[in-house]
């Protein structure tokens, strides 16, 4: 800790800078190398995109176990080979002939992805900022997504010059190279292991009912509760509503509108994002993950009454995607402070990455059914209102959550 400057900000910018480049620099940039590998060695895109679908059934399994790992051993240490399985992983594809080379290589990029892009950056948020931790979890995603905007042309031209094999390599290790010392000076275990306090425990006089950061509910208690079933579910589907933002654009064509035009209108989505992952992280200090999340799920349902009643209106379209830019926000701020709020510090690590699992989940779900839905019926129409149905099933379940959350603190669970 410097003078003026609390040493949980260096922690959070180390984590923007090692989350962002896991998730923009690696998982985000994918999809850039299918057509070129697809004609360089005669592999399909199906078949070779269906590692993303390994490493998803990976990141399921191995959750729970990686919030354990998290909880008991060093983070730095568990960090820093995490990145290395990652972009390692992700560096040696370049060297594959075969699609299967990518499909067992999925297993330890998603091994390493599920500290790096999932748990690493709600846990450590969780154990250095006793307070304005919604604004620190909404920085980190904010960041994150800028990261993008720089990360999809760098790589994009790397492939262009120097072929898919050369941007595979060169891309894994600049992620090591930049990560692993962003781990070992910015990045620290906890408060204690420095000395401090976490930011705002100073501050703190009480605790109330609704955003509790001392103690907590035991994560043996917290895993037959009510309130846990809810919280995965609520996962769930902030993550299987957002996924269809990927079929966006094909729906807006299906309604008249040109490719072009769709590409252009996207922007107003990742507007929406930015915005909202600040505004929600905010929103969660001020006025509380409860609320905070019933009002990213009204806006989402919004959204979708526009893209379904309004299309012929451009405006009410623009409006749409970034009311579902912000909902989709919630993924990253939203869902760590509903695991704080609900169940506290105790046993965070392991709660969130078990109730995480709906995220993995959804991401294998979700995206495929939304395509057989068009394909089908020929419209996403249906698929819009299933989208309304969960939005109000997400209101029910997060009222229901909390009430569950008061009726265990009643019985003295919370300790």
């Amino acid at each position: 800790m410097t003078r003026n400057v609390h040493f949980a900000w260096v922690v959070l910018v180390g984590l923007c800078i090692m989350v962002g480049l896991g998730k923009a620099g690696i998982n985000n940039t994918a999809g850039l190398f299918f057509s070129p590998i697809s004609e360089d060695l005669g592999i399909s895109v199906g078949n070779l995109s269906l590692y993303l679908s390994i490493s998803s059934i990976i990141t399921m399994i191995f959750l729970p176990i990686g919030g354990k790992i998290m909880a008991k051993y060093n983070a730095r240490v568990i960090l820093i080979v995490a990145i290395i399985l990652q972009a390692g992983s992700f560096a040696l594809f370049g060297l594959m002939n075969s699609v299967w080379g990518w499909y067992i290589f999925a297993i330890p990029l998603a091994v390493g992805g599920v500290f790096i892009t999932v748990i690493s950056g709600p846990v450590l948020i969780e154990r250095w900022f006793k307070k304005r931790s919604g604004l620190a979890l909404g920085i980190m995603t904010a960041i994150g997504g800028l990261f993008g905007v720089f990360t999809q042309p760098i790589v994009g031209n790397l492939i262009n010059n120097l072929g898919w094999r050369s941007a595979y390599h060169a891309v894994g290790i600049a992620i090591i190279v930049l990560v692993v010392p962003t781990i070992l000076f910015l990045l620290s275990e906890n408060p204690k292991a420095k000395g401090i306090q976490p930011y705002g425990a100073k501050d703190e006089k009480e605790e109330t009912a609704e955003n509790v950061n001392q103690g907590g509910i035991a994560f043996s208690t917290a895993k037959k509760s009510l309130a846990f079933i809810l919280l995965a579910l609520f996962f769930f589907i902030v993550t299987a509503v957002s996924s269809f933002s990927i079929h966006i654009p094909t729906y807006l064509v299906d309604q008249g509108y040109d490719v072009t035009f769709a590409g252009n209108v996207m922007s107003a989505m990742m507007v929406g994002v930015f915005i909202g992952s600040l505004l929600f992280g905010y929103l969660s200090d001020k006025i509380g993950a409860k609320r905070t999340s019933l009002l990213a799920m009204v806006l989402g349902l919004v959204s979708m009454i526009l893209l379904v009643g309004l299309t012929e209106f451009v405006v009410a379209i623009i409006i749409a995607l970034t009311l579902f830019g912000f909902m989709t926000a919630s993924v990253g701020t939203i869902a760590p402070a509903m695991t704080s709020a609900l169940f506290g510090s105790r046993d965070y690590s392991q709660i969130y990455s078990t109730a995480s699992m709906g995220l993995a989940v959804a991401s294998i779900i979700a995206l495929p059914t939304y395509g057989y839905i068009f394909d089908f019926t020929g419209s996403y129409t249906s698929a819009l209102y299933i989208i309304m149905v969960l939005f109000v099933a997400n209101i029910i379940f997060t009222l229901m959550a909390f009430r569950n959350r008061d009726k265990m603190i009643e019985k003295g669970f919370w300790e």
